[in-house]
Order: C-alpha cells, then sequence, then structure tokens
C-alpha cells in the first residue's frame, strides 16, 4: 500500500517536498520506486525512479530540480521538488514494483504494479 503526503502548493520558484509511506512486502534488493504524474489533459509521466540499489533516474523535465530519495528502511519514499513551474502542477502518484528492479526507459509506467491514491500539486495562483 502506498500513502502520499506533503503540501500541495507553492509558487512559481518554490519547493515542495512529498513524502509516500511505502507498507506491504516488497523485495528489500529487488525492487523499483517512483513518481509518476499527470497533468489535466496530458499522458501520464514517469518523472522519477529509484531503484533497488539505489541507482536513480529523472525525465529531462524535472532532471536537476527534483531528487527522488528512500528513507533507510525503505518504507519512506520522497520527492523533492525545487524550482517549481506552472507546468508541474499536476496530480502525482508514487509507485512500485515490489519485485523487480528498475528495467528498460525511464519512460516506462508499464512497470509499476502498485500506485497509491495521488496527490494534486498545483503550482501558481
Amino acid at each position: 500500500r502506498l500513502v502520499e503526503s506533503g503540501e500541495d502548493s507553492a509558487q512559481p520558484g518554490g519547493s515542495l517536498r512529498l513524502t509516500c509511506e511505502v507498507s506491504g512486502s516488497f523485495g528489500t534488493f529487488t525492487h523499483c520506486m517512483g513518481w509518476i504524474r499527470q497533468a489535466p489533459g496530458k499522458e501520464r509521466q514517469v518523472i522519477a525512479r529509484v531503484d533497488s540499489s539505489g541507482t536513480s533516474e529523472y525525465d529531462v523535465s524535472v532532471k536537476g530540480r527534483f531528487t527522488i530519495s528512500q528513507n533507510r528502511g525503505k518504507d519512506r519514499l520522497y520527492l523533492q521538488m525545487n524550482d517549481l513551474k506552472p507546468e508541474d502542477t499536476a496530480s502525482y502518484y508514487c509507485v512500485i514494483n515490489a519485485w523487480r528492479r528498475c528495467t528498460g526507459g525511464v519512460s516506462d509506467s508499464g512497470l509499476f504494479s502498485t500506485w497509491g491514491q495521488g496527490i494534486r500539486v498545483v503550482v501558481g495562483s
């Protein structure tokens, strides 16, 4: 089970941090966790993912601005979002494949079998 939380609005140039609480079984050394967002009228987009090895990858639209991380126990997944832009406005979903490492390209949303309920983030008025 995945549950997202965090502040959900900011001004352009500001920062937000999303947290995902991860519960249930998953492979300590074989999982892939990530964040997917979907803006109104747009396709879903994998923006960041982290492998059980600790390797992280980002979509070009957020690279250098967003950082994905896990706590030591790997039951918390974070997304630090800096230098926010109006185009970052979207619903953000925490996702996991509990038993496979990250494979394929960062854009592969089909890898993830479990999704959180999502949190809507608004940048700007």
